[in-house]
């Protein structure tokens, strides 16, 4: 059956448990709370066949400065009849005007190409048992009082507004922070996801601010399950590995229009790919 023969039809709850049977054909680790999280953020469509979901494509929009493309999966029985451009064609329309970012896989490289975006980067997911190590002195745990400030210094780092995922992450996770002159000058997330927990997003003033940020957490939960996805820039895989956080796979960064990184230059960001829900 050709790819024209297929519906293109927008993402609701009814399509959750078709979704995560997709991701895990895809081998992500996506449970059905990872793909609730990212629906209650994002508008979708899926690609139905016979009453059968076969293709995922989610869009996260913020606010008006940007969007990030996330979920593109293709049922395997599928690839290679358009099913993913028609996808991304839909969730093009759906992002409008909005620059957009997303993570690509090796496979999806060149379609995304296609379609305008460019590399910006490389991402690395590292992963493991968390080892057993001494918590910093100079982290704590933020309060409801600082998610203003976190959501502030997330958007110098990331470019934009935030605030909608970083509540949302508030609810089901905990964040950290580190203080300065009586303001928040880092933070980290940890929340439930996959096979245990994830790290991320980390925003800090340096380096070693960001590795205090992430030991963290690790202090916390020795011998659990943990996720972190950094940048290739950063170095910081070695130090993860030391942690119990081996390297195992990761995705390339790309943007569409290539536009100028937002960023604080003197702010380290490490984010969530596909990260950022998944």
């Amino acid at each position: 059956m050709q790819a024209s023969q297929i519906e293109i039809v927008p993402f609701g709850p009814n399509h959750l448990e078709a979704a995560v049977a997709l991701s895990r054909q895809a081998g992500w680790p996506h449970r059905t709370e990872d793909w609730q999280l990212a629906l209650a953020l994002s508008d979708g469509m899926v690609a139905v066949e016979d009453g059968r979901v076969v293709g995922t494509v989610l869009v996260t929009p913020y606010k008006e400065a940007c969007a990030t493309i996330n979920m593109v999966i293709v049922d395997q029985t599928m690839r290679g009849r358009g099913l993913g451009r028609r996808l991304m064609d839909a969730g093009l329309l759906i992002a409008g005007d909005r620059p957009l970012r997303l993570v690509a896989t090796t496979a999806g490289l060149p379609l995304y190409q296609k379609l305008g975006f460019h590399e910006t980067g490389t991402v690395l997911q590292h992963q493991g048992l968390a080892a057993e190590i001494v918590a910093p002195a100079e982290t704590e745990a933020a309060t409801d009082a600082d998610l203003a400030g976190i959501a502030e210094l997330d958007r110098l780092a990331f470019g934009a507004d935030r605030e909608g995922l970083l509540s949302y992450f508030a609810g089901i996770g905990e964040f950290a922070v580190i203080r300065r002159d009586s303001g928040i000058s880092g933070f980290a997330c940890l929340r439930p996801f996959g096979r245990g927990e994830v790290i991320g997003p980390v925003v800090a003033a340096d380096l070693g601010q960001a590795r205090m940020l992430i030991e963290h957490f690790i202090a916390r939960r020795p011998g659990r399950f943990l996720r972190i996805d950094t940048t290739a820039e950063t170095g910081l895989s070695p130090w993860l590995a030391e942690h119990g956080l081996a390297h195992v796979g990761g995705g390339i960064t790309m943007k569409k229009p290539l536009v100028h990184d937002a960023a604080d230059p003197t702010t380290t960001t490490f984010a969530l790919a596909s990260q950022a829900l998944g």
